[in-house]
């Protein structure tokens, strides 16, 4: 007979189980709990809780994301929500383990234990939880629990060649191909009339594509555009934690087709950006795409040599440095956008972002520190 202990150190994660055993690793058949969230089985028991997953490359639902996390995408029953909940509250400690499994067609693969790394819920409900894989997955095993998709399309690079001719063109174009619609009318705004085109244009595109206005850092919708405390400027942008902001000149008259934009830190004098808004507008939107996409390589630290090798096949954008505390660069490829950013010009922080994993693959061999890596 099996029983929890020798299903929870078999390796598993080489082979498959079936699926009846699935209720003994959470404590028993008898007294197992079953529920489901989202397109994922959560097996819950008083020795542990057990998801199983369907294997696959999307990366918003449920699902493993690398070689180190997993994602359980909501909403989940109050009992799940109270343990997974509970357990992130806690750190991990005083817990029953949790078990990970992933569908693959007729077999059930065990990948091991995994902790809470964050919560997050809606309304007492909870909506998305990553986890952490006590042991990492081999690169064979990866592919078999996070199948490639075939029909995956990368967003093109048409927008790249408008960069230094047609501004506003590129600026759509990248938007339009990295964040899909999500069925509003566009239609023009009729606030803030003495706003500056290209500010204007950005709020007519976010109709649709309400993520263009920024993940990690905001640029505020029109409703909720303000002057800064001496009330010289009009403040339009912000950062996500309040430490800085973005800004243009506040005038009675008619507004300047393409102002200089002022980045300004609360207790610092105002420093201008290098490019002009309609230039601005084009890096903050890179630099947010590259933030919020859902696949991610995050090296730790490199030097000089390692960007350029780490960017040698990549377009560079042909825009002056971005944000004044820390000049960032940009580097593009289909489906895929790179900020590289130093104060030194010795060590570099970089982060890339991608619409699918594949657009990650030219990096899966290269002798870096991953901080992340979901290629």
């Amino acid at each position: 007979m099996t029983d929890q202990a020798s299903l929870a150190v078999s390796p598993y994660s080489v082979r498959a189980f079936d699926e009846e055993y699935v209720p003994l690793l959470a404590g028993g058949p008898t007294t197992a709990e079953r529920h489901t969230v989202g397109r994922a089985g959560v097996v819950m028991g008083p020795g542990g809780t057990v998801i199983v997953l369907d294997a696959h490359a999307a990366g918003d639902r449920s699902g493993v994301g690398n070689a180190e996390r997993v994602r359980l995408v909501g909403p989940a029953p109050a009992t799940v929500t109270e343990r997974l909940m509970g357990t992130a509250w806690d750190g991990g400690r005083n817990v029953s383990p949790i078990h990970i499994a992933v569908r693959t067609g007729d077999e059930v693969l065990y990948l091991g234990t995994a902790r809470v790394s964050r919560a997050g819920a809606s309304g007492g409900v909870l909506s998305d939880c990553e986890l952490l894989l006590d042991t990492p997955l081999s690169r064979d095993l990866l592919d078999r629990v996070r199948p490639r998709s075939a029909s995956a399309v990368l967003p093109d690079l048409t927008w790249l060649r408008a960069v230094n001719g047609d501004r506003a063109a590129a600026l759509e174009q990248f938007l339009d191909g990295w964040y899909p619609a999500t069925g509003g009318t566009e239609r023009p705004s009729s606030s803030a009339p003495r706003l500056p085109e290209g500010l204007r244009q950005l709020y007519r595109i976010a109709v649709r594509r309400p993520d263009v206005l920024g993940t990690q850092n905001r640029i505020l919708p029109a409703s909720d555009l303000l002057s800064d405390p001496l009330g010289e400027t009009l403040v339009f942008g912000v950062e996500n934690q309040g430490g800085f902001f973005w800004s243009l000149l506040w005038t009675m008259e008619d507004a300047e087709s393409d102002p200089t934009v002022w980045f300004r830190e609360y207790d610092e004098k105002p420093v201008a950006e290098q490019e002009p808004l309609s230039g601005f507008l084009l890096q903050f939107s890179l630099f947010e795409a590259s933030l919020g996409a859902d696949y991610l390589a995050l090296p730790r630290r490199l030097g000089a040599a390692q960007v350029e090798r780490f960017t040698q096949a990549l377009h560079p954008v042909p825009l002056r440095p971005f944000w004044p505390g820390a000049p960032t660069h940009f580097y593009v490829a289909p489906g895929l956008v790179v900020h590289v950013s130093g104060e030194d010009g010795e060590e570099f922080d970089v982060w890339a972002g991608a619409t699918h994993r594949s657009a990650l693959d030219r990096w899966a061999d290269l002798p870096v520190d991953w901080t992340r890596f979901d290629g």
